[in-house]
């Protein structure tokens, strides 16, 4: 059987367990062993994005530590996954980045499938996140796996290639200019009447999904559908959904 090792990140594990329990039943579904190291922590980013360099190697090396033994490590977050390809060499001078996949990278790139096996009778609109499209340059991957989950209905996002305002601490820093932001998307993602709003990285669908829920309120059907706006999913979930 073949084996991969699970990085869940911090935000999947304090509040997001769906995303990371999904992208293991979606690669035993296609045959993996999947592990998970438990003595994983934080990847760094933050800490890194901050100035603290010294602090961010030393989580560099714990997961080089971590993960060293395992030649595929795959992760649901296109965030985490540029911190270990991006910034690792240059903390530490270690190229374990190169075998930390983000999902779809794994799944398109590595193990060579498309169709998963899903089905997931719902609308869907995606938001491509700055990292993962940025970054990691995953292209149409989530897209081309997402068209193949059966019974979806796949709607267009609007300014899809914009960001969300989020960028971690740039959305504290930058309040205003990251409020304006994140309006804008959400605007856009309610236009779009899809039940679901679908991205790689919880943190920007944490984002999106509080703006969607105050605009509401503000502006109700004159900012954004009466629905509320779609509702935010990782979509490794709408991957590992059989029903």
């Amino acid at each position: 059987m073949k084996r991969v090792a699970l990085f869940i990140t911090c935000v999947n594990d304090a509040l997001f367990p769906e995303a990371p329990k999904a992208v293991v039943r979606i690669l035993e579904r296609l045959g993996y062993e999947v592990d998970f190291p438990a003595a994983q922590t934080c990847c760094g980013q933050m800490h890194a994005n901050s100035g603290y360099k010294n602090d961010a190697a030393r989580l560099a090396r714990s997961f080089d530590e971590v993960f060293g033994g395992y030649d595929a490590i795959v992760t649901p977050s296109g965030s985490c996954a540029a911190m270990a390809r991006d910034q690792y060499p240059h903390l530490t001078g270690s190229d374990i980045g190169q075998r930390v996949h983000e999902l779809s990278e794994f799944l398109v790139d590595v193990a060579g499938v498309e169709d998963v096996g899903a089905h997931f009778p719902h609308s869907v609109t995606y938001h491509p996140t700055c990292h993962g499209t940025r970054a990691l340059g995953l292209g149409d991957k989530p897209l081309r796996l997402l068209r193949a989950v059966g019974g979806i209905d796949l709607v267009d996002l609007p300014a899809a290639d914009q960001c969300c305002g989020f960028g971690g601490t740039f959305a504290l820093k930058n309040s205003e200019v990251s409020s304006a932001m994140l309006a804008d998307k959400c605007r856009n993602a309610a236009a779009t009447g899809a039940e679901y709003l679908a991205a790689a990285d919880n943190s920007c669908l944490t984002h999106i999904g509080g703006g969607i829920s105050r605009l509401s309120r503000i502006y109700g059907s004159a900012g954004v559908a009466k629905s509320g706006g779609p509702k935010p999913i990782h979509y490794a979930e709408i991957l590992a959904s059989t029903a």
